[in-house]
């Protein structure tokens, strides 16, 4: 059974003080709807990609909360897999229609994150680390701080190499009207930045967001369908100190091996890849982990400028901005990854649309690299 995605819309990401969990729901499913051409009452399911509801705002019961609010009396299901939950709830949803349970569902991802106070916010995200680390009193920063220094101590990545991400991507939210971020910055804006978790500084660091997305998922192909043509979900431990190695991250290469395989490709065949880079060194360990740069190249290759958009000869990284420059609500990031893509392979995508592009991966990470879902797209 094929699965198409027939229609996406993304909501602004940013501190949207006025903006209600509820109407950004709305906003985005609809528009999805909308953009698919179809009535609310074909669909069949509602998947609701979220992490943080219940720690933050008190209410778990997220399926059947927007299915009401979104007038959809249909099996309704919250999806949670830390950063990674708006991936996940596009796997579960992909694997439903694949059964033959459903021919037609929404996934939303959403999260509303500015309305908490940043401690309470830090401590609900190590919520996806270990017993271990949240009694150590880490934090994400802190963790990937901890890969950051083990790939320069092996690699020779530089603080500069890692800023270069952040230049990459924030000039590509420039182009992105629904980013959080559009300014530009530079490499040395970004040294000069304070520190968060030496080595990663500020503007190393994706910002708490608020935002929605929405996808419609069909077994019926239209003009406007893009197929997804692999849908792969890894694990691996919830902490770092168990893992065998810290320059790399195996569920993400687990991942992307079996979703080259059942797309029947390698990573030379994608055009374009929204990567999870929720800090800089992020972005670095993916595009190594995805195939994309042998291990310990991809700094040098950014910090070149091999994936500027319009003129890379490798895969164009994060032109929405990732979660970097557009900004990262987590339970919606996995499912804005998927309604770029589907933006840019049907050439939709503006001032920032990648040339040429058919094949388009989606990499989203829960945790430090416990969970990694992988996408593969293809018009």
């Amino acid at each position: 059974m094929k699965t198409f995605v027939a229609g996406v819309a993304t909501t602004k990401f940013g501190e949207l003080w006025s903006a209600s969990p509820r109407g950004l729901a709305r906003l985005a499913v609809f528009g999805a709807l909308k953009d698919a051409d179809i009535d609310s009452k074909d669909v069949q399911a509602l998947f609701v990609g979220n992490m943080l509801s219940g720690m933050l705002g008190g209410q778990e019961h997220l399926g059947a909360f927007f299915a009401e609010e979104l007038g959809l009396s249909v099996p309704a299901f919250k999806i949670e897999g830390a950063c990674a939950s708006g991936g996940l709830a596009i796997h579960n949803a992909v694997n439903s229609l694949m059964s033959g349970q459903y021919e037609t569902v929404v996934v939303l991802g959403i999260e509303k994150m500015t309305d908490h106070k940043p401690e309470d916010v830090a401590t609900a995200l190590m919520g996806a680390g270990s017993e271990e680390e949240r009694l150590a009193g880490a934090t994400f920063p802190g963790l990937y701080a901890i890969l950051a220094r083990v790939h320069m101590r092996e690699f020779g990545t530089t603080e500069e190499d890692m800023a270069a991400v952040a230049v990459k991507n924030h000039y590509h939210a420039t182009l992105n009207p629904n980013a959080q971020f559009h300014t530009a910055v530079t490499v040395d804006q970004v040294m000069r930045s304070s520190k968060v978790a030496d080595p990663l500084k500020l503007l190393d660091c994706s910002p708490i967001s608020d935002g929605a997305a929405a996808v419609v998922l069909s077994t019926k192909r239209t003009k406007r369908s893009v197929e997804v043509i692999a849908s792969v979900v890894a694990t691996d431990t919830l902490g770092l100190a168990q893992r065998k190695s810290l320059t790399e991250l195996s569920a993400t290469q687990k991942a992307s091996e079996k979703a080259y395989t059942l797309a029947g490709m390698d990573a030379k065949d994608i055009d374009v890849a929204e990567v999870h880079d929720c800090f800089t060194i992020a972005e670095i360990l993916a595009t190594e982990d995805l195939g994309f740069f042998p291990k310990g190249k991809a700094a040098s290759a950014i910090q070149r400028g091999s994936a500027t958009i319009g003129k890379a000869k490798r895969v164009v990284v994060n032109p929405s901005g990732g979660l970097k420059g557009c900004g990262h609500p987590v339970g919606a990031t996995g499912v804005k990854q998927i309604a770029e893509l589907v933006e840019q392979l049907r050439g939709n995508a503006g001032a920032r649309q990648v040339k040429k592009a058919r094949v388009g991966l989606a990499h989203n990470v829960g945790g430090s690299g416990a969970t990694a879902v992988v996408h593969i797209l293809e018009i």
